[in-house]
């Protein structure tokens, strides 16, 4: 059974109706590309609404005042190989100090388990509250894997942002870290046979950079 309170649904209307464009068939891979890093720039202002603040005095053009600043927070953010780099612009948009890790993994076509293949994450790490991205999340293995690497460095402030989440993938990773917050832009129906989201919104990988 699912933990819904470390799950995190953005229902934005903004945040669904670019879901709604990324779940069309005909949408291209130019646009397909660019609302992905636009919702990863949308989610973002959720999945760091926690981060601490600390007063600070400005002064403005018409006086001086008191007010918050984010309080020298350390950020990294780790994109799952290949599809979690449409994510990664989005981000560094608003957060343009955090540093970028990344992690490779491929899906053994018979288990359906995660193969990593790459890994190269910031030396500072374990200092650094962290937010892995991949668009879907499907079966879960991947992100459950990656996640257990980047514990593996000594992080314990992990959150997984996807913008498509099945709740078969989401058990999987509350089953093995319970710790982590996910946030996601939906929840949809299931996985099918070949482990897809259905409905979905295809590979989105394939989808980003126009393969198939």
């Amino acid at each position: 059974m699912a933990n819904m309170e470390k799950v995190h649904v953005v229902d934005h209307p903004l945040v669904q109706h670019k879901l709604c464009i990324l779940r069309d068939k005909d949408t291209g891979v130019k646009e397909f590309r660019e609302v992905v890093s636009e919702l990863a720039t949308l989610e973002c202002y959720e999945a760091t609404r926690d981060l601490p603040t600390r007063e600070v005095e400005i002064e403005t053009p018409m006086g001086t005042g008191t007010f918050h600043a984010i309080a020298g927070k350390k950020l990294a953010i780790v994109p799952l190989l290949r599809a979690g780099l449409g994510m990664v612009d989005g981000i560094l948009s608003l957060i343009p100090s955090a540093k970028v890790g990344h992690i490779g993994l491929y899906r053994d076509p018979d288990s359906k388990e995660p193969v990593e293949y790459y890994c190269k994450l910031p030396t500072d790490i374990a200092e650094r509250d962290v937010i892995v991205l991949d668009p879907m999340l499907a079966t879960g293995g991947s992100a459950a894997a990656a996640i257990q690497t980047i514990k593996n460095y000594g992080s314990k402030h992990i959150k997984l942002m996807v913008i498509l989440a099945a709740p078969e993938g989401i058990e999987r990773v509350q089953a093995e870290h319970p710790d982590v917050d996910i946030y996601c832009a939906a929840i949809d129906e299931q996985l099918n046979a070949e482990c897809y989201i259905v409905p979905g919104l295809g590979d989105a990988g394939d989808r980003i950079y126009g393969t198939k």
